[in-house]
């Protein structure tokens, strides 16, 4: 998925991360949260809530936010978000699994695997291609807790 750096919402998100990756949290969710306060569409609310997710307290919260921004991906409703779709569905599937609903996290892997052809080539697209294999392994791992 491509993000226009010169987006405000997205560059708060990326100061986020940075935020993240030095080990200051506190930062990290103020910058998301106030990324989230400066969302002007479906694109930037979608955007600010995969990251305000990252730092919530629970697991039932940072469901709560996979969710918003899936729903706001379905808004923007073009390609704009078709890269982003992995990534969102292994969330939410992360999400589920971590709350012990492993049928629905079986299902959002699964769709996440099934958007994996918009992932670009390289480390990222790589990364989640990974992520979203072991998830799947891990939820085929319990057979008995699915349907």
């Amino acid at each position: 998925m491509e993000l226009d750096l010169d987006n405000p919402v997205v560059r708060l998100c990326a100061e986020g991360m940075r935020a993240e990756a030095e080990g200051r949290p506190q930062e990290a969710r103020r910058l998301f949260d106030q990324a989230w306060a400066e969302r002007t569409d479906d694109l930037d609310a979608c955007v600010a809530a995969h990251y305000v997710a990252r730092q919530q307290d629970s697991a039932e919260e940072t469901l709560l936010w996979n969710a918003v921004s899936l729903h706001h991906a379905d808004a923007v409703g073009d390609e704009r978000v078709s890269g982003f779709y992995p990534s969102l569905y292994l969330n939410m599937g992360a999400s589920h699994e971590l709350l012990g609903d492993l049928p629905e996290a079986a299902r959002y892997f699964n769709l996440a695997a099934d958007h994996v052809g918009a992932l670009p080539e390289g480390p990222y697209g790589d990364m989640l291609r990974k992520g979203i294999a072991d998830a799947l392994e891990r939820v085929s791992s319990c057979p008995d807790r699915l349907p």
